[in-house]
């Protein structure tokens, strides 16, 4: 009989600093720069986005308010 994974909630999976491998397999870390232009383009873009779980997690880290990152 197949073990049971064990759910991890998307607010500690997806959060900064953990680690996850790009379609190359190269493995990088998670960061996100609240407040900066790189900010306010991601934000921008992810607001079109379905709202799941991962990308709601991600939006909160960047500090977005709309299409705006908000530092604070």
């Amino acid at each position: 009989m197949a073990r049971k994974k064990k759910k991890i909630p998307a607010s500690r999976k997806y959060a900064n600093g953990t680690e996850y491998k790009d379609g190359d397999g190269v493995t990088r870390k998670r960061t996100s720069a609240k407040g900066t232009k790189r900010g306010d383009a991601y934000c921008a873009r992810s607001s079109g986005q379905k709202q799941t779980a991962k990308v709601k997690v991600r939006r909160k880290a960047w500090g977005c308010r709309g299409k705006k990152s908000v530092r604070g």
